[in-house]
Order: structure tokens, then C-alpha cells, then sequence
């Protein structure tokens, strides 16, 4: 919530069953010192490290500014563990991970709002003003996408950049239902009437939401995206002893016009909490009277997915080879840039990646189909269908290989995304996966649309 904490400027997560670099801060120690993502983390100060005891990471790689960490890493392409003695400093964690004008020479600004820690606000409104100065802003893209939200104060102060003064933000109504606190815009918009695209995804949760629900319910901007998470709880700290906190939810958010945002209802077969769910099929109006509904998280008022349409290629993203690959590619070619490589030669170093690492994807026909073949077997009658079953197998097997030629475009741009974080930090892996981006690209020709854009936010009706 504060933003800050002592560390070495480092995101650590679980990759391929280790304990694994994901991203680094630029600037701080981790990334000075030569740390790469994809390390992985053997021992910290003498103490081994695995996935069994991964929950203790956050008390031995954080403390106070200026403690030196010893810490022994693994890296592909080294043949022997490497041993960092890292300082830790005060890391302040951006809101804003990046902003910029997309294109390059357009007056759209872009601005990726990460989370609502104690600065988010002060960050957003930082932005703005250096785009005005680079030049004039006719419209905006605001990234809400995977922000878990924050502090409750920051998602008003960051609203206030783009609604009129003295509109409503948000209310929060506790137990009393009569006592309902109002939260207004108390400044004048400094996005001034630049027209405003949000997008979110079903990751988008708490303060991002009464963002997004704000915009929306003013029609101020269009929503596009996926649903967003449906977290509209209010949760209070109580600071305690031995270094604790107690948290209680004690309210809920409620948006300008009405409606609820909160998804999991937990009065469901609940003695203690009753009453607690909102109709999911209760309308709302916008300030330009179109309808929108409350349980559930914010619908968007475009919707528009991001995924991959292969499985396969979802498959390869959820067991991190698309990660591992970036991770032994850039290794070994440390001086490269993401263009240093064809798409071509790309797509056919990664297929060669992972039959060196027996990746196996099986679909759900396909698992069907080898039960089938089980069957047969079993079933003495059927023993004429075994060879056809088979073969069925087999040509399901020649087909993957088909399907991942079809989505090269998934593939080559998943791995430029993984290069490019390697390469140019958080700033590059966002830069690199709006050029691969299909939300970004509909909300572009959103904004380019003045009908389209109108129509949407039910402008002169």
C-alpha cells in the first residue's frame, strides 16, 4: 500500500517447479548487478531454496536499506552457480509501468496503470502532463488490465484525472445501510475532453473496478475487454502486536450509479452473513441512460478477448516454455535485440526447443481417443477398430504440429514478448505486446471512429 519496501528490485515467482527471477526493476540493485529473469534461485544466505519453503523468500530478500544478501543463482548456459551479494535499498514500486504515445507520431497517449499504491495518483497525473508537453492529446488508452487495485483514496485521485469536478466517484454503504459516505471529483479533469478507451480483464479487481465504473457510469470514456474480477469489498487493516495486522471487510463499493460490483456472494448457505447478494439481472442506468448491471464486476461495453484461439498455445504459455525458451535464447545471445531474428527463425527454433524438451500436448480428443484405444484392446470384438484407432492417434499427433505452424503469429509473438522483458526491462515487454495486442488494436479504431465512439457511449441520443 505504501509503494515502498527494502529489497533488491526483484519479482520472484515459480517457474517450471524453481524458484525463479520473473522481472527486475530498473535501477535497483538485482538489475545493476547483473541479475537476469530467468535465474534461478538456489540459496540465499546459506540457506537452500526450493518451491517447499517458496512462502519464506519475502522475509530473507527483503529488510532494511543497506543489509548486504548473499544469493546463489543457476543460469542456462552456466555451467557453474554464480554468487551475487546484493544490497538491499528502498524500492519504490511504479503504478505507472509505462506511458507513451502509440503510434509513435499520433496524439493517442497510452498509459499502463499497474496498481493504486500511496503514489498512483500523483504517477497518472506525472504522465499526463509530460505527454502534454511532447504535444497535444486527442485521446487516451487507459491499460487497467491485471490491476489487482489498492488503495481506495488513489483509484478517486487517478478518476478525478478524466471526470468533471463535483461528479460522484464512488460510495461506500457499511452494515448501516442509512450511513452512506459519497466520494466526488474535487479537482478539474486534467485529460480535459480527450476521448477515453479503458481496458480491463477479469484480473482488473477492487480500485481498478471503481475506476472503470466510474468512467462507464458517467459515459465518460468506453470500457473494453473482458469482465473484471467483481471484487467490490471494502477492507479495513487493524495494526496488532508481533508484527500483524488484522483485516476486516467492514463495507461495500458502490458505483455512481447504484450498482454493486462485488461477484462472490457469500451469504450463499451462510448462517452468520445474510442478505448480502445483489440481483444479478438488476439494470442501472448511465448519466446517457444506457443500461448496465450491478453482481458480477464491470461488463465491458465492448467486449473483446486476448487469448490465443489454440489450446496449444495456451497450454505452451501455462508450463512457461515460451519463458524457458526466451530465457536459454537470450543467454546465449545476451547482445541481441528482439529483431535479431526472423519470424521465421524464430517459430523454427522454438519447435526445435521443444522436442529437445519432449513438450507433449495432449488435447482432450486426443486423451479420448488412447482411452478409445485401451478399450479395444479390452474388448476382444472391437480388435478389427485397433489399427484405425491408431491411426487416428497418430494423425492427431502430425495435426499438433499443423496447429502450431497455423498460430505462428501466437507463437513468434509470445516469444518476442519474454525477449523483449529480457532485453528492455518492464518497459520493453509492454511496448513489444501492444504491437500483437488485439484489445489495443480495437480500442485504437474505437477512437478513430468518432461515430463508432459515439455510438457506443449513446452521445445525442
Amino acid at each position: 500500500t505504501k509503494g515502498k519496501y527494502g529489497g533488491i528490485g526483484a519479482s520472484v515467482g515459480i517457474r517450471n517447479n524453481q524458484v525463479t527471477i520473473i522481472d527486475l526493476i530498473e535501477g535497483y540493485s538485482a538489475e545493476r548487478q547483473g541479475l537476469r529473469i530467468g535465474d534461478v534461485i538456489e540459496n540465499i544466505n546459506g540457506e537452500e531454496i526450493s518451491k517447499s519453503n517458496y512462502d519464506e523468500i519475502g522475509d530473507l530478500l527483503k529488510g532494511k536499506p543497506g543489509k548486504v544478501v548473499k544469493v546463489l543463482i543457476s543460469r542456462e548456459g552456466n555451467h557453474e552457480p554464480i554468487l551475487f551479494e546484493l544490497v538491499l535499498e528502498e524500492v519504490e514500486v511504479k503504478n505507472v509501468t509505462y506511458y507513451g504515445f502509440i503510434p509513435e507520431e499520433s496524439n493517442n497517449a497510452y498509459i499502463k496503470l499497474s496498481s493504486f499504491s500511496r503514489a498512483a495518483g500523483s504517477e497518472v497525473k506525472q504522465a499526463i502532463y509530460d505527454l502534454k508537453n511532447r504535444r497535444e492529446i486527442k485521446s487516451i488508452i487507459l491499460d487497467l488490465r491485471g490491476n489487482p487495485g489498492g488503495l481506495l483514496d488513489q483509484a478517486i485521485d487517478v478518476a478525478e484525472k478524466f471526470l468533471k469536478k463535483d461528479q460522484l466517484v464512488v460510495s461506500v454503504r457499511g452494515r448501516d445501510t442509512s450511513k452512506v459516505t459519497h466520494y466526488y471529483a474535487m479537482e478539474e479533469p486534467i485529460a480535459g475532453d480527450a476521448k477515453l478507451v479503458v481496458l480491463i480483464n477479469n484480473n482488473s479487481a477492487s480500485a481498478s473496478e471503481i475506476v472503470a465504473g466510474a468512467i462507464q457510469d458517467h459515459d465518460r470514456g468506453v470500457i473494453l475487454g473482458s469482465q473484471s474480477f467483481g471484487k467490490g469489498l471494502v477492507q479495513t487493516l487493524i495494526p496488532m502486536s508481533y508484527n500483524t495486522s488484522l483485516k476486516i471487510t467492514t463495507a461495500r463499493y458502490y458505483t455512481p450509479s447504484g450498482r454493486c460490483i462485488q461477484k462472490i456472494d457469500y451469504s450463499n448457505d451462510n448462517k452468520v452473513i445474510t442478505g448480502f447478494a445483489e440481483a444479478k439481472d438488476k439494470a442501472y442506468k448511465t448519466d446517457n441512460n444506457r443500461l448496465v448491471y450491478g453482481a458480477g464486476g464491470i461488463e465491458p461495453d465492448t467486449s473483446v478477448t486476448n487469448k490465443s484461439s489454440s489450446k496449444q498455445v495456451e497450454r505452451l504459455i501455462a508450463q512457461g516454455m515460451f519463458f524457458k525458451f526466451a530465457t536459454k535464447l537470450y543467454n546465449a545471445n545476451s547482445d541481441m535485440n528482439v529483431n535479431t531474428f526472423s519470424d521465421d527463425e524464430y517459430h523454427d527454433k522454438f519447435k526445435q526447443f521443444l522436442s529437445e524438451q519432449g513438450f507433449n500436448y495432449s488435447s482432450h480428443a486426443e486423451n479420448l481417443l488412447k482411452e478409445l484405444s485401451k478399450e479395444v484392446e479390452v474388448q476382444k470384438f472391437l480388435a478389427p477398430l485397433k489399427q484405425k484407432v491408431d491411426e487416428l492417434i497418430v494423425e492427431s499427433d502430425e495435426l499438433k504440429t499443423i496447429e502450431l505452424d497455423k498460430y505462428r503469429k501466437d507463437v513468434v509473438a509470445s516469444i518476442r514478448n519474454e525477449l523483449s522483458a529480457r532485453i528492455s526491462g518492464i518497459e520493453g515487454r509492454i511496448k513489444q505486446s501492444l504491437e500483437n495486442d488485439f484489445q489495443f488494436d480495437i480500442a485504437m479504431n474505437i477512437l478513430n471512429e468518432q461515430q463508432t465512439y459515439s455510438t457506443l457511449l449513446a452521445y445525442g441520443d
